[in-house]
């Protein structure tokens, strides 16, 4: 395995292929021994590495902790992060810091309550010198009588460590690995193929072994339809009216997802989809009304945290409470676009929902939601579009809005179309039986976009 600093466009890219894919295998951290997103008190770390593996853990200076990592957008000049660095180490005792925006690689180390450059190169070197990384914060250069001293460990005086509640304002803990991940798909301009990126993403992920469980969260009910739970051909059969998603943000004691949600067949492997409803719409006034109503989806989700690998949340082409509420329990962004004008233009709008958003998710401890990338979706084949048109829109995104662009484009192409399309019939009646564009035509085109999408996210966030 090497490392090449050009593959790193963005923040997230350094992280998934410098340091999750290189750099924590090359060391000798084993998945259970490093962590990502670790908050203690008002500091957010980035990675956070373990000498053991020893939880609860203690932050003093016994502490088996490792090295911290920190990564950068390869534009970000280090330079103006080295403060910040000093402060998470020397408050955490920690000895060693990694700094990195993928172009240069640093490492600091704690002396007294400063810290000192002990080893930096470009970052296309480090194949090269990755010995010397070793040497300095290799798992295996930790003592091991200090590590087995360790084996019980309580929590510093100095920082209490609180886990009663996934709200604690002392410490939160996500593993990189193991853990659930949560992503929204969300833009606030309708059509722009929402939709169909949730339930072909759903399967395609699902064909990679990970197990996925699907939200819809807009009134539409258009994923509910497209997963094929509505098999109905009259309201006064509508099985779903009175078990669906809004049931679960009304209640915190009644309403668990593993009851609410359904199996789904629209994959060869099944799915779990937790329905909407046209009634979510007249009752946004009464769940607004409830004072937790924003953060009880997050109670549930921890409640099956070990059964799912990826959580896909389908939002409202709107910035009301359904969309707020998708946004402050997910961990991951990706926001679908034909990059045509409108669509564009409500990218500010989007951006100006994630800035509040975020403020909300500090008041409760949460981390900011990661934005994974525009997606570009629902466009032309056309050849000369797609040779002089496209790259020009994929361009404006980042210059003018600030925003990442996924590698992956999905086009659109008539297999999406008729895989959504499917029916069957029972008794004399025609029913809606859409399945994914990976089971309608494993080998066409618009499967092997999705595959090629699901690989993208996965690796972004650390699950391949």
């Amino acid at each position: 395995m090497t490392f090449n600093p050009e593959l790193c466009r963005n923040e997230s890219e350094v992280e998934s292929k410098l340091i999750v894919q290189y750099l924590l295998p090359q060391l000798g951290y084993t998945p259970d021994t490093w962590h990502q997103e670790v908050a203690v008190g008002s500091i957010r770390l980035d990675f956070l590495a373990f000498a053991v593996q020893v939880i609860p853990f203690v932050l003093d200076v016994n502490s088996p902790l490792s090295v911290v990592m920190e990564a950068k957008h390869p534009n970000q000049n280090l330079d103006n992060h080295v403060r910040r660095l000093r402060h998470y180490l020397t408050s955490l005792n920690v000895k060693y810091g990694l700094l990195t925006n993928g172009k240069q690689i640093r490492i600091y180390q704690k002396v007294k309550n400063d810290i000192e450059l002990v080893f930096h190169c470009p970052g296309k070197e480090i194949n090269t010198r990755i010995d010397e990384v070793k040497n300095l914060i290799g798992r295996n250069i930790f003592p091991q009588e200090q590590l087995e001293s360790n084996h019980k460990i309580q929590v510093s005086q100095s920082l209490k460590i609180s886990t009663q509640s996934i709200y604690s304002s002392s410490f939160e803990l996500n593993q990189r690995k193991k853990s659930m991940k949560t992503i929204a798909i969300y833009h606030n301009k309708g059509g722009v193929g929402k939709t169909t990126t949730v339930v072909n993403l759903a399967a395609a992920i699902r064909k990679k072994g990970k197990r996925v469980l699907v939200i819809d969260l807009d009134s539409q009910a258009n994923t509910t339809f497209a997963t094929g739970l509505v098999k109905f051909d009259d309201e006064e059969f509508d099985d779903i009216q009175d078990s669906n998603i809004f049931h679960v943000l009304q209640s915190e004691d009644y309403y668990p997802i593993s009851e609410v949600a359904r199996k789904s067949n629209f994959s060869t492997s099944e799915i779990d989809v937790v329905p909407s409803h046209i009634d979510l719409m007249k009752n946004e006034t009464d769940l607004n009304a409830l004072d937790n109503s924003r953060l009880i989806l997050i109670e549930k989700l921890e409640q099956v945290k070990d059964k799912y690998d990826v959580v896909l949340i389908d939002t409202p082409p709107s910035l009301n409470l359904y969309a707020k509420i998708a946004l402050i329990a997910a961990d991951y962004l990706i926001i679908p676009s034909d990059l045509k004008p409108f669509a564009n233009q409500g990218l500010i709008n989007v951006k100006e929902l994630i800035k509040a958003i975020n403020g909300f998710r500090k008041n409760i401890r949460r981390p900011p939601i990661e934005t994974l990338g525009v997606l570009a979706c629902k466009i032309s084949t056309n050849n000369q579009f797609v040779k002089h048109t496209l790259p020009k829109r994929i361009e404006v995104i980042p210059k003018r809005y600030g925003l990442n662009v996924m590698e992956t484009v999905i086009y659109e192409r008539e297999d999406l179309a008729k895989c959504a399309e499917k029916t069957q019939l029972v008794e004399n009646m025609e029913i809606a039986d859409p399945v994914s564009v990976i089971d309608f035509k494993p080998d066409s085109t618009s499967a092997q976009e999705f595959e090629l999408l699901a690989k993208e996210i996965l690796q972004k966030i650390g699950m391949l």
